[in-house]
């Protein structure tokens, strides 16, 4: 039986029930739909940023640099890529870290690689992937998404764009980072417990309008309306969509919601999933933050490279999953 089952039972005696709306109507459907996955969605939240906020604390920020510093180009890339993944939701959270790793000398590629994972591959995406379509999409996404990460790292630390990079960033190269004390059990339960109510209070607002417009689209959207523009066979879909998540800001908590419902109306997986990562991979705030830090030419070179790595991963799904 789904572990949502109570919820759905809930949803439905509200919705139904308690409001009295009908369940042949738009209105009917886009209610139950928004209190179920607002509730569920939440549980998510509250069980997988707990339990990788006390993984987290065993990664501290300069035993990580430490570590990335010392390893070569392609090991480097990919502890990078990895350790990207249980790190803050958005691309603005991730780029002070990524400032710091370059300062404590970490290559430049190492640190795009990292750069890259932290928004566009994260717990909650790949939860919650897992459960809407299944192993199968949460696999392809998180292997494609650290291909990406891991590749455009090597690409742009072989082409020596460190030139490109603030001077005063090279000008803070810190020696050995000292390490944090060790917590005791109680202390990382307490900090996972704080950091997670932290995480909550910035991203709620963007799951709840995640939520409210894909119930919209879930209760009022003809069924098949978007597969006659965004289907599998129209070739234009997945660059359109990738150019279209750009300038929008989201987090995965806030923009999946929209996935599942996207698709089932009919817009291919690959398509929606295109639009996703370009959302939370590549977002105007974050080019504005990295303005700070390096030089025009790189960030269009980083945003060229990542968003062709999203082109070819939404193309990648729409062949496998036809």
């Amino acid at each position: 039986m789904d572990i949502f089952y109570p919820v759905k039972v809930f949803a439905d005696w509200l919705t139904y029930g308690l409001l009295a709306i009908s369940k042949e109507t738009g209105l009917g459907e886009a209610m139950d739909f928004f209190i179920y996955d607002t509730i569920k969605i939440f549980i998510l939240l509250l069980v997988i940023i707990f339990a990788v906020s006390v993984i987290r604390t065993y990664l501290p920020p300069e035993k990580t640099r430490k570590f990335l510093s010392r390893n070569n180009e392609w090991t480097g890339n990919v502890l990078a890529a990895l350790i990207g993944i249980v790190t803050p939701f958005c691309t603005c959270s991730a780029v002070p870290l990524f400032l710091g790793f370059v300062e404590a000398g970490v290559p430049l590629g190492v640190t795009f690689s990292f750069l890259v994972a932290s928004p566009m591959i994260n717990e909650v995406a790949l939860v919650l992937l897992f459960g809407m379509f299944g192993w199968k999409v949460a696999l392809i996404y998180i292997f494609s998404g650290l291909l990406i990460a891991i590749m455009s790292g090597i690409i742009i630390g072989r082409l020596k764009l460190e030139k490109l990079v603030a001077g005063f960033v090279h000008k803070n190269l810190t020696k050995e980072p000292r390490e944090a004390p060790k917590k005791t059990r109680k202390e990382r339960l307490i900090y996972a417990g704080k950091y997670t109510l932290n995480i909550l209070k910035k991203v709620w607002i963007y799951v709840v309008i995640g939520i409210g417009i894909g119930a919209w689209i879930h209760g009022y959207v003809p069924v098949d309306f978007l597969a006659a523009y965004a289907g599998s066979d129209k070739w234009y879909a997945v660059p359109l969509a990738t150019l279209i998540g750009i300038p929008l800001y989201s987090n995965a908590a806030g923009i999946i919601p929209l996935v599942s419902v996207l698709t089932e109306k009919g817009m291919s997986m690959g398509t929606t999933l295109a639009f996703m990562m370009a959302v939370t991979g590549l977002s105007l705030p974050e080019f504005m933050i990295l303005k700070k830090v390096m030089k025009t030419k790189l960030i269009i070179i980083f945003a060229g490279i990542v968003g062709f790595g999203i082109i070819f991963t939404g193309y990648l799904f729409n062949f496998v999953l036809g």
